[in-house]
């Protein structure tokens, strides 16, 4: 844990103003989900990305999503080779411990659609074999907003494949005021160090799915599950698999407070990233709103 915490602290030397949406994605990490960050251009979405990978000590790829990208772009390509009379896979960037999707929502859904199965089963599928993905596998997406020139939406099914949707927002005023007159945050990362490695990440990961859940934070988990399929506020409401994604959240975000067992305020802490974009409102209104308003009234068995 002490890695974990100096890896937190380190991050937050290059994401400045910003511990709530780094703890998250954290938590997104030790949980074994996959993240998306959904905000305007320009705010650190990729800083973040290439910055938890370097702390971690993780492998990183990148791929800038566009509106010509091709699945093969991304999982790789069977080139058939003349000297053994076989076919040879060529790997694509999916080959990778961290991806970072940049812009997923610039390329068209069948682009999109390439990596369901990687985020699902950690493996991909290329002229019917199967190939399994390093571990532990963790994709970073950044979208922009949807009413922005060039954008495709991001079906539901993509959506849930993802543990937490956060937003970074401008930073606070101070924060921005060291941004400008610090180092470039580039020449900031390339001084990072690997504080972790991926087994050490992987243990941790097996000791948060590890952590059980009690009768009484399960019937807690429920009542919230309920409250979104009652009142008509949502047009559907919660499934099962995003309780179960509630949970895995819960997890992460305990054992990053350094706790072995789960409390409702971890539930509290994860709720809207988790839930969220797994949701429409049915009148309109706003969906973190109206969660939060669900939040405050469901009370703690």
């Amino acid at each position: 844990m002490q890695s974990l915490s100096l890896a937190y602290r380190q991050l937050n030397t290059l994401i400045l103003g910003k511990p709530q949406a780094i703890r998250l994605a954290f938590a997104c990490l030790i949980a074994g989900g996959h993240l998306l960050i959904d905000d305007v251009p320009g705010v650190g979405k990729t800083t973040l990305a290439h910055g938890l990978a370097a702390v971690m000590g993780l492998d990183y790829r990148r791929v800038q999503f566009t509106s010509d990208l091709l699945p093969a772009d991304i999982l790789g390509v069977s080139i058939y080779q003349r000297d053994s009379g076989r076919f040879e896979l060529h790997q694509g960037p999916v080959f990778t411990q961290v991806l970072l999707a940049d812009e997923i929502n610039r390329a068209s859904p069948k682009v999109q659609s390439a990596l369901l199965e990687a985020m699902e089963e950690r493996q991909v599928s290329i002229d019917g074999a199967t190939h399994a993905l390093p571990s532990p596998f963790f994709v970073i997406a950044t979208q922009n907003p949807g009413e922005q020139l060039g954008t495709f939406p991001l079906p539901e099914s993509q959506l849930d494949r993802f543990l937490m949707r956060i937003s970074l927002g401008y930073p606070p005023r101070e924060a921005e005021r060291a941004l400008l007159m610090g180092e470039d945050r580039r020449a900031l990362l390339q001084r990072f160090r690997p504080v972790m490695g991926a087994e050490e990440l992987s243990a941790l990961q097996r000791r948060a799915a590890a952590l059980p859940v009690t009768p009484a934070l399960a019937d807690y988990l429920l009542a919230l599950l309920d409250a979104t399929r009652q009142g008509g506020l949502f047009s559907t409401g919660l499934s099962p698999r995003a309780g179960q994604a509630l949970a895995a959240a819960a997890r992460g975000w305990a054992l990053l407070s350094g706790r072995d067992h789960l409390l409702p305020e971890d539930v509290k802490a994860v709720f809207l990233p988790v839930a969220a974009h797994r949701l429409q409102a049915a009148s309109g209104m706003d969906v973190e709103r109206e969660l939060g308003r669900l939040l405050a009234n469901v009370a703690i068995p």
